[in-house]
């Protein structure tokens, strides 16, 4: 068991320092890396994971802690949540007195510009990763094209299609239509 403590804090520990953008940005690594590479779930388990991390009320970074608890329980629970918090927090923290230091120097303005398109395509890739991963037929890869196009153009809230989804999902099942 500390084994795979141990493993989830070093991949927790890592995506928390290179996940601008926030926890979403970090999907498809932790995707890769916990279903991928050391095979703790299967796709549509991790997709359920964040579909429910999603949907609660809280922040974003709650996936940490749904994975953590999927793969090991309440430690993994405690562990994976400390290791995606603490050192981004630690990070920001320090990073917010040096940019409050040297906030009209030219780099520090570079910089934030620099790092702007970079969370925003990783934010996208993890929308990709996760249709690609949740759609498993015409319905849900129909679902998925919708609600991005509505979304993207809109102000609509994504937990309409939530719900619709489900409610399609539902209907689809009890007729018999692969979903």
């Amino acid at each position: 068991m500390s084994g795979l403590l141990t493993k989830l804090s070093t991949i927790f520990a890592l995506l928390s320092l290179t996940a601008f953008g926030g926890a979403n940005a970090a999907l498809p690594e932790l995707r890769r890396q916990i279903v991928v590479l050391w095979g703790l779930m299967d796709d549509q388990t991790f997709a359920g994971l964040v579909a429910l991390a999603q949907a609660a009320p809280g922040p974003n970074v709650m996936i940490s802690s749904v994975v953590g608890w999927k793969v090991a329980g309440w430690p993994g629970f405690l562990v994976a949540t400390l290791a995606m918090v603490a050192p981004s927090s630690l990070l920001a923290f320090l990073t917010e007195r040096t940019m409050r230091r040297w906030s009209a120097h030219g780099t520090m303005l570079l910089l934030r510009r620099a790092l702007a398109p970079v969370a925003v395509g990783l934010i996208c890739a993890s929308g990709l990763v996760l249709a690609r991963a949740a759609d498993s037929g015409a319905l849900t890869l129909a679902l998925t094209v919708f609600m991005s196009v509505l979304c993207g153009t809109t102000r609509t809230n994504p937990l309409f299609g939530v719900a619709a989804g489900a409610a399609l999902g539902g209907a689809a099942s009890v007729i018999g239509f692969p979903i």
